[in-house]
């Protein structure tokens, strides 16, 4: 199975670690991840104005690649999926902006929200199994209570994205399940950890990252994963006696891979 792959920027910089077992990974599940060529920054940020077009370009250029290339866009960073798959649903559903696109970007052919856009979890739950990767497991994770950190990109608005429950989500725990941990289910796992204020407002991250950590720590957790480069740094800034890791690590770590 061959996809497009766009890591976005933190995965060559600060969370490289996320981008680089996410493909050996891949690798190992008979997966190639084909990073698109001359990718830019998704931005980050999903723009709340409706008639913001520009900052969304970035994003169309990549689903257009990967529409021309004929493959399935997959993204790790939580942020990007959440940007690409947003204006990849915009394209579909607003006329107005898809013309709009078209005419700046003077496509050939023009784009209309033709790409399949995925999280690497949809990729390891639909593409490839958990059974399979189950069966591939070597290194099996022996019962470790571990907690999963969805935040708040992931998940909402829960139609666009379509990755699972926004509510009651369940699809890292049953990859965790398969990694041989115990999954930790507690309140806090799909509430904001106050990443974005971590910069303008330090106090009131450490507040919202202190209730996360604290929320699995009363539940038992030993560890939490997540797949947000911004919730990781937030989440394990804060001294809540719960270590947080990117979900590619524990996978690697199964897998058997180096």
């Amino acid at each position: 199975m061959i996809y497009s792959y766009y890591p976005g920027c933190t995965l060559k910089t600060k969370a490289k670690e996320l981008d680089i077992a996410a493909r050996r990974c891949a690798e190992s599940l008979g997966v190639t991840l084909e990073e698109l060529p001359q990718w830019q920054c998704c931005g980050g940020v999903y723009p709340q104005v409706k008639d913001e077009i520009a900052t969304r370009l970035s994003a169309v250029r990549a689903l257009v690649a990967a529409r021309d290339k004929g493959q399935t866009l997959v993204t790790v960073c939580s942020a990007c999926h959440h940007v690409l798959k947003r204006t990849n649903e915009d394209l579909k559903t607003d006329g107005n902006f898809r013309d709009k696109v078209n005419r700046y970007l003077e496509l050939e052919q023009p784009y209309g929200g033709e790409t399949r856009v995925i999280h690497y979890l949809e990729l390891l739950r639909d593409d490839i199994g958990f059974d399979k990767i189950k069966a591939a497991v070597q290194n099996p994770l022996n019962g470790e209570a571990v907690g999963a950190y969805y935040g708040c990109m992931l998940l909402r608005p829960g139609k666009q994205m379509g990755l699972d429950d926004p509510e009651n989500p369940e699809v890292m725990e049953k990859l965790l399940e398969a990694l041989g941990a115990k999954p930790v289910v507690y309140a806090m796992r799909n509430e904001c950890c106050g990443g974005y204020q971590t910069v303008t407002n330090p106090a009131f991250a450490q507040k919202k990252a202190e209730a996360v950590l604290h929320s699995a720590s009363a539940r038992g957790a030993d560890c939490l994963i997540t797949a947000c480069p911004l919730c990781q740094y937030n989440l394990q800034k804060t001294d809540g006696g719960v270590p947080t890791y990117y979900f590619t690590k524990l996978l690697a770590k199964a897998l058997g891979v180096e």
